[in-house]
C-alpha cells in the first residue's frame, strides 16, 4: 500500500504521461496511415552515406511533410546507377547520387531533374591499391584490372586520371563491381586496384591499409546531386523546398558536430564509427540549388564520356533542369 504522500504524485504523472504518450503516438499512426491511404508518400532513394542519409536517420522530413500531408517511404540502394534506374522505372519520385549517374541515366532517356547539389568533395573519392601493390603512380595502371561501380561518380575520376597520365581508357582493364563486391575483390587480389568513395573509402584505408594513389582533387569536383522524377518535380515544388530546407539544416548540424553525426551514423549504416569521422573529416559542406556553372561541369562530363563511347549518344545537360 503506497504511503500518503510519498509516492501519489508521481504515480499520478506517470499515468498521465503514458495515456499523452498512447495518444499522441496513435494519433502519429493514424496521420502516417492516412497519408499513405491517399497516395501521398514521397519515395526516397539513399545510398550508405551522405545528407540524405542522415536526414532519414534523423526522422525530421517525415515531421516537415506532415502538414502537407505526406508520409515518406525509403529505399537504400548500393549505389547512383541502381538508384536512378529504380527512378528511371517510376519506382522513386527522389534521390542523391554523385556526378556521372545522372548523365548515363539521362542517355537512356530516364526522366530525371537535377534540384540541388552539394558542396565539391574531391577528397572523398580515390584510385587504391593493396598496401604491398607494386604499383606507385597512375602510369602504373596500364593493363591493369581496376574495380568500379559502373556509371557512378568515381568512373569519371578514373576517367579524369588517365587522361591526366596519358593513358587510354582502353589500356585498363575495368571491372565493373558495387562497392560490398569490389571490396572482396580487392581484398583477395581479384583485381589490382579500386576506385572507390567515401565512406567505403575510409573504411578501405583503415581496414586494409590501402595506398591511394590519387584522389579527385585537381581532378572532379565529386558533388553530391539531389534529383526528382521530372513528373514529381513538376507537380510537387512545395515538398521539393520542404525537402532542400531540410537537407540544409542537417547538412549544417553534421558541419558543427562531425563527431556525433559519425556516433549516430555508425550504427545506422553498419560502419565502424572511425571510418565514419575520417570520411566526415574531408567532407566539404553547403546545400545550394542548381547554378550555370554546375550546368556547364556536368556537360564537360558528359562530352567526355560520349568520346569515350561510355554513353550511347550525346545530350544536353540543360535538358534535365526545370525553367523558372
Amino acid at each position: 500500500m503506497l504511503k500518503k504522500g510519498k509516492r501519489l504524485v508521481p504515480v499520478y504523472l506517470l499515468l498521465i504521461t503514458a495515456i499523452f504518450l498512447l495518444i499522441s503516438g496513435c494519433s502519429t499512426a493514424k496521420e502516417d496511415a492516412a497519408a499513405a491511404k491517399s497516395g501521398k508518400v514521397v519515395r526516397i532513394g539513399y545510398q550508405k552515406f551522405g545528407t540524405l542519409n542522415i536526414l532519414k536517420a534523423k526522422g525530421t522530413l517525415e515531421k516537415a511533410l506532415k502538414p502537407l500531408g505526406y508520409s515518406v517511404k525509403w529505399t537504400e540502394f548500393p549505389g547512383g546507377p541502381q538508384l536512378l534506374e529504380a527512378l528511371n522505372a517510376g519506382s522513386l519520385d527522389f534521390g542523391h547520387t554523385g556526378e556521372a549517374p545522372p548523365i548515363f541515366a539521362q542517355a537512356v532517356g530516364a526522366p530525371l531533374v537535377y534540384f540541388a547539389n552539394s558542396a565539391s568533395n574531391p577528397k572523398g573519392e580515390a584510385i587504391i591499391v593493396p598496401k604491398n601493390s607494386n604499383i606507385h603512380s597512375l602510369k602504373d595502371l596500364k593493363g591493369k584490372k581496376i574495380a568500379l561501380n559502373k556509371g557512378s561518380n568515381v568512373h569519371y575520376l578514373l576517367v579524369r586520371a588517365l587522361e591526366k597520365a596519358g593513358i587510354p581508357y582502353s589500356s585498363i582493364h575495368p571491372v565493373f563491381l558495387a562497392p560490398a563486391d569490389a571490396r572482396t575483390a580487392f581484398e583477395k587480389g581479384d583485381v589490382d586496384a579500386w576506385v572507390i568513395w567515401d565512406p567505403f573509402l575510409a573504411d578501405a584505408q583503415l581496414a586494409t591499409k590501402a595506398r591511394t594513389i590519387v584522389d579527385g582533387t585537381s581532378l572532379v569536383e565529386n558533388r553530391e546531386f539531389f534529383l526528382a522524377a521530372k513528373p514529381f518535380a513538376q507537380n510537387h515544388a512545395d515538398v521539393l523546398q520542404v525537402i532542400f530546407k531540410q537537407l540544409e539544416k542537417t547538412d549544417l548540424w553534421v558541419e558543427k558536430n562531425p563527431k556525433q553525426a559519425a556516433e549516430f551514423l555508425a550504427p545506422q549504416i553498419g560502419m565502424d564509427k572511425k571510418s565514419l569521422e575520417l570520411a566526415l573529416s574531408r567532407k566539404q559542406f553547403g546545400v545550394e540549388k542548381i547554378t550555370a556553372q554546375t550546368i556547364k561541369g556536368q556537360q564537360q562530363i558528359a562530352n567526355e564520356f560520349y568520346k569515350l563511347k561510355l554513353i550511347p549518344k550525346p545530350i544536353k545537360v540543360k535538358e534535365a533542369f526545370l525553367s523558372d
